[in-house]
């Protein structure tokens, strides 16, 4: 937790293979099919009010940034760096599943609300989130890297629905990340995180990820699985699979096999050569929390800020303090909505140009060409 002279400002550290958790409720379980009881089976959750005592203490924008800034730099560099298109896809592919993140069973992040933002630095590469959506929750980011000449533009829409026995939080939408220097765009989705409530409580990535260089044509296809054995125990869990294609000749190039939170390989379809491409010990292990540079010039909007006193509360396991906490952050939205409808004003993205289509769905592009250096910092 960190602190400025004048607003309470809270940063907690990075989800890494660790798996630790802010949660300290008894009969977890029981609790948990409790908060189901009037909730049919596929209902969309997403205006779900979740108790404090299910929270982690931090916003899902900053879960969505620390997938880009709490990494190894050289990942994002390696892909600037490959030698030709494959070497790149190969490098992108790696980077995709370094923003795969262990989840915990049983607690969620804040819903973040309505133009919230997460602006943090690490090295030369900035990053910016906005909620340009609160129903339904809908993310942007923007992050660029003037060094490595890299830009990433994202827009996202999780999903969560109740099936009875399980929650499937589906992300909609659209990553982007643009080697600049080599004239390439790279289009991306993201698994979906399942949780399992019975017979074994458990949560994992699952589904189908796409990955496609637009200019090349070279495309990977990976299978995230999760598989459980007799009444759920054992099983293979954290699994990915695919191959790496070129979609004009249809060619397999390469396998893809491996775990999401150990190692990742790619087998040569030519020679059978096999070799490592991530590692997720050496980089989603022993994350640290970022640090705040410069307080005063933190934006009000900031998860970090507009969350800081749920937030603490949770990590003190203040449950009272906590729900009181987020009540009212969530009844200064409902005023502001109120406001704004007497006013007849909609609200504005201040960072994105927004649209929502029926045949598109949301898409958002920057506002600015590049973002600034921010005042929060990522080691």
């Amino acid at each position: 937790m960190k602190e400025g002279q004048r607003r309470k400002i809270v940063v907690t550290k990075p989800l890494s293979l660790e798996g630790e958790s802010d949660l300290d409720a008894p009969n977890l379980l029981q609790r948990i099919l409790s908060l189901f009881k009037n909730v049919r089976p596929g209902s969309d959750l997403s205006r779900f009010q979740v108790p404090a005592l299910f929270n982690l203490p931090k916003s899902q924008l900053q879960c969505y940034g620390e997938s880009v800034y709490s990494t190894g730099m050289e990942l994002i560099r390696e892909c600037n760096r490959g030698q030709s298109p494959l070497d790149r896809l190969i490098a992108v592919m790696a980077w995709s599943i370094s923003t795969t993140r262990p989840a915990t069973f049983g607690v969620a992040p804040y819903n973040p609300i309505l133009g919230e933002t997460h602006h943090v630095s690490k090295g030369t590469l900035n990053i910016l989130l906005e909620q340009i959506s609160h129903h339904p929750p809908v993310t942007a980011l923007h992050a660029t890297d003037e060094k490595e000449n890299i830009e990433m533009v994202w827009c996202q829409q999780p999903v969560p629905k109740f099936y009875g026995t399980s929650v499937e939080a589906k992300v909609h939408g659209k990553r982007q990340l643009k080697l600049l220097n080599h004239g390439e765009t790279y289009e991306m989705n993201c698994p979906h995180l399942l949780f399992r409530i019975i017979p074994v409580p458990s949560v994992d990535w699952v589904g189908t990820v796409n990955i496609k260089c637009i200019e090349t044509g070279l495309v990977a296809d990976l299978s995230y699985k999760s598989t459980h054995s007799f009444l759920g125990f054992g099983g293979n869990q954290k699994v990915v699979k695919g191959k790496i294609r070129n979609s004009s000749t249809l060619n397999v190039l390469y396998e893809v096999d491996g775990h999401w939170n150990r190692t990742i390989k790619v087998k040569d379809t030519n020679n059978g050569k096999m070799r490592v491409i991530y590692d997720a010990k050496e980089v989603i292990n022993g994350l640290q929390a970022p640090m705040v540079k410069d307080a005063e010039s933190v934006w009000p909007t900031e998860s970090a800020y507009v969350w800081s006193e749920v937030s603490e509360a949770i990590m003190k396991k203040e449950w009272e303090k906590a729900r009181e906490a987020k009540h009212a952050v969530e009844e200064r939205q409902r005023e502001l909505l109120r406001e704004r409808e007497s006013k007849g004003q909609t609200w504005i993205s201040n960072h994105f140009l927004v649209s929502n289509t029926k045949e598109h769905g949301w898409e958002c592009s920057p506002m600015h060409t590049s973002v600034s250096d921010a005042p929060i910092i990522a080691e």
